[in-house]
């Protein structure tokens, strides 16, 4: 059943999808696993869209529609995490990896054998790439159509730098053995280099954090709170018939604090999204890093936001009546 559904899946969606799972390492039958998530997403999201609807009065084919787009979106998101997830793993290790394979070089091994033979357990899905790359070889594929099939199983730009690297050294039959220690020693400085410009980069980390998910939600919880406590005094305010005219006009207020509190809540969640991609791009040097930041801020905000309109309204609302 799960196969059948896994075919129905849109055409496009699916082929992303199929890219993001094998990106992930994740090696159940692609139809099948397909299949179940679309049905489990189908069935949460009716679940949440009758129950929301009925809970709230609001559409239900509203609701089933952003809660499926949701799940939608939250499952592409995790397998794209884990994906670069897998990416930064191999590109740590690497550097080792090239560095044994240039050591079997200078011990008299042929190309594909010294690939094969760097192979280390503690390499994880690059051992499991190299293991593959060696079974293709000796099955009687060329060694330079099976590193390209690697690098379409590992989401990493650096891993096609260094796959074309040793496919044009192997072509033009240069001293490939220094080339790849050349190779992994610029590596391990460029990955010196990242880490010391996230060092460098971390107070512009902590003030996007702070601005979007501390500062933002208490200033619009104290506004909000003005504006509600302000439309209630000013339009229980009766003058005198005496008075004729005012410099300012007390008669009507057409924002209401209902709508101050929809657009203050709306605003914080798109300033926490924004914000989310601003520091995975800031951080990381990828907007898709910022993921993992998207639900703490949205908690911290939200929560900060009623926290403070409820600190304000307990404190001051003696005052004000």
């Amino acid at each position: 059943m799960y196969q059948y559904i896994g075919k129905l899946y849109p055409a496009p969606l699916k082929k992303r999808l199929e890219k993001l799972l094998s990106y992930s390492k994740i090696r159940t039958e692609r139809d099948s696993l397909i299949g179940f998530t679309a049905l489990t997403t189908l069935l949460l999201a009716l679940l949440a869209g009758f129950g929301l609807g009925y809970l709230f009065s609001i559409s239900a084919l509203l609701v089933f529609l952003l809660a499926l787009f949701l799940l939608q979106a939250l499952l592409f998101i995790l397998l794209l995490l884990s994906a670069e997830r897998t990416a930064k793993l191999v590109e740590s290790v690497l550097p080792d990896a090239l560095q044994l394979m240039a050591s079997n070089l200078r011990a008299g091994m042929t190309n594909d054998r010294a690939l094969f033979m760097s192979s280390r357990p503690e390499f994880g899905p690059l051992a499991h790439e190299i293991n593959l790359v060696g079974k293709k070889v000796m099955l009687g594929e060329e060694l330079e159509d099976s590193l390209h099939e690697m690098t379409r199983h590992i989401k990493s730009q650096r891993l096609e730098k260094v796959v074309e690297l040793i496919t044009s050294g192997t072509r033009s039959g240069g001293q490939l053995a220094m080339l790849l220690e050349h190779t992994a020693a610029d590596l391990r400085r460029q990955s010196i280099v990242d880490k010391k410009v996230r060092a460098s980069v971390n107070m512009y980390v902590i003030f996007i954090f702070i601005a979007a998910g501390i500062a933002s939600p208490v200033l619009f919880g104290l506004s909000s709170y003005l504006v509600e406590v302000l439309s209630e005094n000013i339009s229980s305010i009766d003058l005198p018939p005496t008075v004729t005219a005012l410099p300012i006009s007390l008669s009507k207020i057409s924002i209401s604090p209902a709508f101050v509190i929809q657009f203050s809540v709306i605003s914080l969640i798109t300033t926490s999204l924004l914000a989310s991609f601003v520091l995975g791009l800031i951080s990381k040097g990828k907007e898709s890093e910022g993921f993992k930041f998207m639900i703490p801020l949205l908690f911290l905000s939200l929560s900060l936001f009623f926290a403070s309109r409820y600190i304000v309204s307990h404190a001051l609302g003696g005052l004000f009546g």
